[in-house]
């Protein structure tokens, strides 16, 4: 996987690159060559590339993953102060709980507006269960709050449901 710091040593090199480039189209006019003007579009296009490469090297999140989180799959979020993810049946309460914590991290964005003067995200999980043949039972597990404006949020509050738990665990026994 490409980091941000291989991004940014990359950057670092096009940029001086560019610098060259910029002393050689400098000369260029100076000494009067033809193909002065080519070399004002390639310093161009190297100054544009080294700039993009620099906001993608600071900009660029890396994901933080988390031990014991299981994959999960985004279902519903409305850009505001609600999503829901989807986890499997299979889960357990450990599981659950690093899981929501990965959600509470991955889905944190400053980009995110409030409604009705409320600042936190709530991140809901369900699995669905199929008690028998042709029926599925969507159950909720548990559901994280965190800060809208605070990218390391420490005071997330994590809710287990206990009783649905019991529902997963017992489905998965049978």
């Amino acid at each position: 996987m490409i980091s941000n710091d291989l991004i940014l040593i990359a950057s670092k090199w096009v940029g001086i690159s560019t610098l060259v480039l910029a002393v050689l189209t400098g000369l260029s006019f100076i000494l009067k060559w033809g193909f002065r003007f080519r070399l004002v579009g390639i310093t161009s296009f190297m100054a544009v590339l080294a700039g993009g490469l620099f906001a993608l090297g600071v900009s660029l999140y890396v994901r933080t993953p988390i031990p014991g989180a299981v994959k999960f799959s985004l279902v519903y979020d409305d850009a505001a102060t609600q999503a829901v993810i989807a986890v499997p049946a299979t889960i357990t309460e450990s599981e659950l709980e690093a899981t929501l914590r990965q959600a509470a991290a991955d889905l944190y964005s400053p980009g995110r507006f409030s409604r009705n003067g409320e600042n936190e995200l709530t991140i809901r999980a369900r699995t669905l269960l199929h008690p028998e043949p042709g029926l599925s039972q969507l159950v909720y597990l548990g559901e994280v709050k965190r800060s809208l404006q605070v990218r390391n949020d420490q005071q997330i509050d994590i809710q287990i449901y206990p009783d649905k738990m019991a529902l997963v665990s017992k489905a998965q026994k049978s």
